[in-house]
């Protein structure tokens, strides 16, 4: 089946599109008429939600690695960690506040954790051009695990952030402990990417899109889209607030994601014939009912590549297996470090708390 990749579908106007054409070519001329000082005024007010300041934790930091700044919660290793350092890579249209939701809590004193806004994401600099694509956004990540002393690590990784963690394992094998992959996006797929994101980033009617149009149109959108991301099961009632997921719809970040995004596609077909290479302890949780990252081309074309991966499938899970079976992504992670919990026990009982789950 062809169909276009819709990582951020959390902002999903495909249902709406003459009329958000229609939008934009109007806010387009009257921004070309507009003055300058109404402009910044009009075009801003509305991303305003999300003032530009780190996130809530007092453990955000921006520390340089090499010409720009990586923001990142760090949590020291505690005296009875009993897990080797995690490093947590999010995907498309959010921040290090995604994985950090999921995961600080039920992991709070068994690891040292690195929570990371990719770089033009969150409260990360953009960076060089290079950052546009997994291996300049790998890269970024190693310096910054250098900076904090962290030598060695499991990846963890969701969605977009399984192609930036399949990369740093095969450009800093030396760094990677392990790999946890949660509905990753890791392979070419049929289709192209959802029309909005060509749009923004192109040179003139782009930043002219994403300061007019996305803001007023996100913010609109964004509780039924992020619920659709999560479907068929319920979304937290307090994702937004507690994720900010707002932060997605500031015109710089729009348009940095959305050309990550379309960067992906010619990426993943000359990089995913190269995860044969990797060798390190994997685990992929992946949902049969994922209809944002499709699993049998990205987890089953993973599991395939890495000799020895472990594939774990949820029946009725959509795309959130971070939040949704959290217990079977810290099961995974235990797997990855060598202990031995009952991962196939975990799965199933999961499986049966979410069987009845249903799309709204």
């Amino acid at each position: 089946m062809t169909r276009s990749f819709p990582l951020a579908s959390r902002f999903a106007w495909s249902a709406s599109i003459p009329r958000l054409s229609a939008l934009m070519v109007s806010l387009t001329l009257s921004a070309m008429v507009m003055p300058p000082a109404a402009q910044a005024a009009g075009a801003t007010d509305s991303a305003r939600h999300a003032a530009a300041r780190p996130p809530g934790p007092e453990q955000a930091e921006r520390i340089d690695v090499g010409g720009f700044k990586m923001n990142s919660v760090h949590v020291p290793r505690p005296a009875g960690a009993d897990l080797p350092p995690l490093v947590f890579i999010h995907g498309a249209s959010t921040s290090l506040l995604d994985p950090l939701g999921a995961f600080r809590a039920p992991l709070d004193g068994r690891a040292e954790m690195l929570f990371v806004d990719r770089p033009g994401l969150g409260f990360s600099d953009a960076g060089p051009a290079r950052n546009r694509f997994p291996d300049g956004q790998a890269d970024a990540i190693a310096a910054l695990m250098e900076t904090r002393g962290i030598r060695k690590a499991i990846i963890v990784s969701h969605s977009f952030g399984g192609a930036i963690a399949a990369t740093f394992a095969l450009r800093h094998r030396e760094m990677v402990a392990g790999l946890v992959f949660l509905s990753p996006a890791t392979h070419p797929w049929p289709g192209g990417i959802e029309w909005y994101y060509s749009v923004a980033r192109t040179p003139v009617i782009g930043p002219l899109f994403s300061t007019l149009v996305v803001p007023p149109v996100g913010l609109l959108s964004i509780d039924k889209a992020t619920r659709a991301v999560f479907a068929p099961n319920p979304r937290p009632d307090d994702y937004i607030a507690r994720t900010r997921a707002r932060l997605a719809l500031r015109p710089d970040v729009f348009r940095n994601n959305a050309t990550d995004i379309a960067n992906l596609l010619e990426y993943v077909r000359k990089v995913a014939p190269r995860y044969s290479e990797i060798h390190v302890p994997t685990v992929i949780v992946t949902g049969d009912r994922d209809h944002i990252v499709l699993p049998e081309i990205h987890s089953e074309g993973l599991h395939k590549a890495i000799a020895g991966s472990r594939l774990v499938r949820i029946h009725n899970l959509g795309h959130k297996p971070d939040y949704v079976v959290t217990d079977v992504a810290i099961a995974a992670i235990e797997t990855v470090a060598g202990q031995h919990p009952d991962l196939a026990g975990i799965a199933r009982r999961a499986e049966r708390r979410i069987a009845n789950d249903k799309e709204p």
